[in-house]
């Protein structure tokens, strides 16, 4: 049986998707929702197993993920929309652009890897090793097999080759902090592999768009304002 994700809306026009980052929800936008609800019909989703959005049955994948975006699509008679996603909302938007590319006009890639090999070892291997642990503890406890299941999102998924991203077909912007968890090269790869695609490096970490709201937002409106309407 399918979810149904929970969203937060605001304003009209073309559809805006917000996608939120592993363990977080929507109210990472929090000063991205009223600024562009000026310009689009703002639509932040909390994902499969966060916010207040149930897990379902289905498999707790970036893949799964992107199928209930689609679904989300559907249900809502979107046929088109903008996406902007941060982190493993970046990978769902990646996923998903690749899949269904006649769905995207635009697309905004935040801090995304293909693979867990994007990832700086600094950040990787902790995380690597809370998995292994949580796994351990996953049938027994609900809370550990919980985190098991967010851990396994960054050391398994995705799984993307950069030649998969050639299958998208919208206008794309690919923006990432200085002193990102993603390696620049790994950035820089993704940007390459994606026709005509934008690159922006922004002062700062991970979380541009939370701490750095208004040159991130900056940047996302003056993509935003050349499409072709």
């Amino acid at each position: 049986m399918s979810i149904k994700n929970y969203y937060k809306e605001a304003g009209e026009g073309f559809p805006l998707i917000l996608l939120h980052g592993n363990g977080e929800n929507h109210e990472y936008f929090i000063h991205q929702i009223a600024r562009f609800s000026k310009t689009h019909w703002v639509l932040a989703l909390d994902t499969r197993g966060h916010g207040k959005t149930p897990r379902g049955h289905a498999p707790f994948t970036i893949a799964q993920f992107a199928e209930d975006l689609k679904l989300f699509f559907d249900e809502h008679k979107i046929q088109q929309a903008d996406i902007l996603g941060f982190s493993d909302g970046g990978n769902i938007a990646m996923a998903f652009a690749t899949k269904y590319p006649e769905c995207v006009r635009n697309l905004i890639l935040n801090g995304v890897n293909l693979d867990s090999k994007g990832v700086k070892a600094s950040v990787q291997i902790p995380i690597t090793i809370g998995y292994r642990i949580t796994s351990l503890f996953a049938s027994k406890s609900p809370k550990a097999r919980q985190n098991a299941e967010l851990l396994g999102l960054m050391v398994h998924d995705p799984n993307v080759k950069p030649e998969d991203l050639r299958k998208i077909k919208a206008r794309t912007l690919v923006i990432a902090g200085t002193k990102d968890m993603i390696k620049r090269s790994h950035t820089e790869l993704i940007a390459r592999s994606i026709k005509d695609a934008e690159l922006v490096f922004l002062e700062g970490d991970h979380f541009i768009a939370n701490k750095r709201a208004e040159a991130f937002n900056g940047v996302v409106e003056r993509f935003l304002q050349y499409t072709n309407l």
